[in-house]
């Protein structure tokens, strides 16, 4: 799997493309904060720097009124970071009081494959921006997140072919009051991702999220490991979301799930993209649906390879 589409929608708005710099901007624009707006320059040979369409931006848009921003390709992403961008970004913050929400790198896999993305210091927008209830963010290379407080952030995705351990420990060390929504996509040790359970132990206890309601750890190649933490989690008892999809979840770690905590309280439990046999997926919808539990374990996309010696290959969702 790829990512091949850019996001439709953002914080509850429909997604407006701002004109690139060779496209005439009309007097038609939507309201400011009527849309979220999305930025994007070429990612490859670009002849405009993404700062500069900013600055474009801020001259033709009402800037206190904008209430998303959605941070596309900027120039030659697979090699620069998003520092200009970064500082752009923070630069205008006394313009921006309305700002809610922002994602850094809605990049598809034809701009700019997700494990080629080049990140940086991210946590600079959060400090920015103290009353953003929401931030995304996609690609992992470079990124750099240590422990933040934000008292209004509600919701925090990081996509990525591999999130490295210094990131999830940052995540987890943070200070985030209002977070209701975390969604982290682990990804594999060949692309980074090299988080072992153990440092996802203070997403298991809960402590520090007390409002978090949906909790995602994906995309893993130790997708087992984490299930089964999740079979006696704390956190797990106030949820109503639990997604554990796009990884390499077995039998082994699904049946260790099914047999810990109850589950029946949740809304939904998303496994799809996933390795179990048809009688343990019959075994988890007759246990659940009954209760009415939303299951999603589709594994129609889920890849595996095996060897002539019997070795046997399972992948992620979204790798490279």
């Amino acid at each position: 799997m790829t990512i091949g589409d850019n996001q439709q929608h953002w914080h509850g708005l429909p997604i407006h493309e701002f004109p690139q710099f060779d496209e005439k901007i009309t007097d038609e624009l939507p309201a400011a904060d009527s849309v979220a707006w999305r930025i994007a320059v070429d990612s490859y040979e670009s002849e405009e720097e993404w700062e500069a369409a900013f600055a474009r931006f801020a001259g033709a848009v009402d800037l206190t009124r904008v209430r998303a921003i959605i941070v596309g390709a900027w120039s030659d992403v697979y090699e620069n970071g998003p520092d200009e961008v970064i500082a752009a970004l923070v630069g205008a913050k006394e313009r921006m009081p309305a700002l809610r929400a922002l994602f850094l790198g809605d990049i598809d896999s034809e701009e700019c494959e997700i494990s080629w993305i080049t990140q940086g210091s991210v946590t600079l927008l959060l400090d920015a921006f103290p009353a953003l209830e929401e931030f995304a963010v996609r690609g992992a290379d470079g990124l750099v997140f240590p422990a933040v407080c934000h008292e209004r952030l509600r919701s925090l995705t990081f996509e990525s072919g591999g999130l490295p351990a210094e990131v999830v420990r940052g995540i987890a060390a943070s200070d985030l009051p209002a977070l209701e929504h975390l969604d982290l996509w682990l990804g594999t040790s060949e692309y980074g991702g090299d988080a072992a359970a153990s440092d996802l132990e203070p997403f298991f206890a809960g402590t520090r999220l007390p409002r978090l309601r949906h909790l995602a750890l994906r995309n893993s190649e130790i997708q087992d490991e984490i299930a089964e933490a999740m079979a006696s989690a704390p956190v797990v008892a106030r949820l109503e979301v639990l997604d554990l999809s796009m990884g390499v979840l077995t039998d082994e770690g699904a049946t260790v799930l099914l047999a810990g905590q109850p589950l029946t309280h949740l809304k939904k439990l998303d496994l799809h993209h996933n390795f179990l046999s048809e009688a343990l997926s019959l075994r988890v919808r007759e246990t659940l649906q009954s209760a009415g539990v939303e299951v999603d374990l589709d594994a129609d996309d889920a890849d595996e390879d095996e060897e002539e010696d019997g070795t046997v290959w399972r992948y992620v969702a979204v790798g490279e």
